[in-house]
């Protein structure tokens, strides 16, 4: 999965799909987005990957997700990638200057 956090999309997507009142699977809400493939939104609710910008207004539409909702979980989302990537980075430069040490 690597450093990337896709955790709170992952689980607004998967608790607005199961209590929606049209209870789709995740094949069928995959097809209702467009996608032939109806592993799309098994991949988002596992948190392997995150939804297109250009597919947010057809998911909030669908599901009746509110913008500021969505926006919430993306931005955590986005901070917790940007802290894994800062994280990683400080160990690689510590690591560094270790190796350089010795």
């Amino acid at each position: 999965m690597g450093n990337r956090s896709f955790k709170n999309i992952a689980r607004l997507i998967r608790a607005k799909r199961q209590t929606h009142p049209q209870k789709y699977s995740q094949s069928e809400l995959s097809h209702l987005l467009g996608y032939k493939n109806g592993q799309f939104i098994s991949n988002v609710e596992r948190g392997l990957c995150n939804i297109p910008l250009k597919m947010l207004g057809k998911v909030c539409e669908i599901l009746q997700i509110g913008p500021h909702e969505i926006k919430q979980a993306m931005m955590v989302d986005f901070e917790m990638t940007i802290e894994n990537y800062l994280t990683r980075s400080a160990k690689l430069s510590a690591a560094d200057e270790i190796a350089s040490a010795n």
